[in-house]
């Protein structure tokens, strides 16, 4: 077993006691990302952050423990970009003017995201231009920066299409929103493909990174299995962009 799944595995031991259950998954951490106890707190320390009120369009994972701010981001007239559940069905564009005063909440939802928002392909990503910041959650996070999810790659994946785009790079804020049990004070010695990030938002304390290391950039397709491009839309449109496929 390697460390990086150990650790996991310890974590969500942890995790259990203050997580909340979600409606498909329950607490099967391998599937969910999912909501704490406290993470409107967590939320709280993240909007009074100067990225934050200086931005208007970030990139936002679907994870639950984020539902809070992307309905505070909506109240507060900015827009983001969710991705779909394991990105099957690509990405998703959500905008205030989207939706209706007082559907916020619901529109912060992975199921209203897709009621009220649109889907929106790389090309079109890449014409909006930057991403002011990005969030996601974690199944793990350590104090030098080194973010675990749920094993599966997801936010990687994305990062690496992002960073093809020119999109984000080593100076966009990256922010995990996590509980504290899921800090890990260990130095941990990231992957090539692990995203590093700036700030861990917890419901005590939002603290930054300090010598955060480089991050990747790119997709790594010689580490992606066939089966994996052909369930991911967007990994098919990025290589036709790139001239790739044919």
């Amino acid at each position: 077993m390697t460390k990086t799944k150990i650790v996991r595995e310890k974590i969500w031991s942890k995790l259990a006691d203050v997580a909340l259950p979600d409606s498909r998954f329950h607490k099967n951490f391998a599937e969910v990302i999912p909501d704490f106890t406290g993470s409107d707190k967590a939320t709280d320390l993240l909007v009074e952050q100067a990225f934050y009120k200086d931005g208007s369009y970030a990139f936002i994972t679907p994870d639950n423990c984020l539902v809070d701010l992307r309905k505070r981001m909506l109240e507060a007239g900015k827009s983001m970009v969710v991705s779909t559940y394991g990105i099957y069905r690509g990405f998703w564009l959500l905008e205030p003017d989207m939706v209706p005063k007082g559907q916020e909440l619901f529109a912060a939802w992975l199921d209203g995201l897709e009621h009220f928002g649109r889907p929106i392909s790389l090309e079109e990503i890449a014409r909006k231009g930057r991403f002011d910041f990005m969030v996601t959650g974690a199944s793990a996070v350590s104090v030098d920066g080194v973010r675990f999810g749920k094993g599966h790659g997801f936010f990687d994946l994305e990062w690496g299409m992002f960073t093809e785009l020119g999109i984000v790079d080593d100076r966009t804020p990256v922010t995990a929103v996590v509980h504290d049990v899921q800090v890990v004070e260990d130095k941990l010695f990231p992957s090539p493909t692990d995203i590093l990030v700036d700030h861990i938002a917890t419901p005590t304390g939002f603290r930054g990174v300090e010598n955060r290391g480089v991050r990747p950039r790119g997709i790594h397709w010689d580490l992606l299995e066939p089966e994996q491009i052909a369930a991911t839309p967007p990994l098919q449109e990025l290589r036709k962009m790139r001239g790739l496929d044919g």
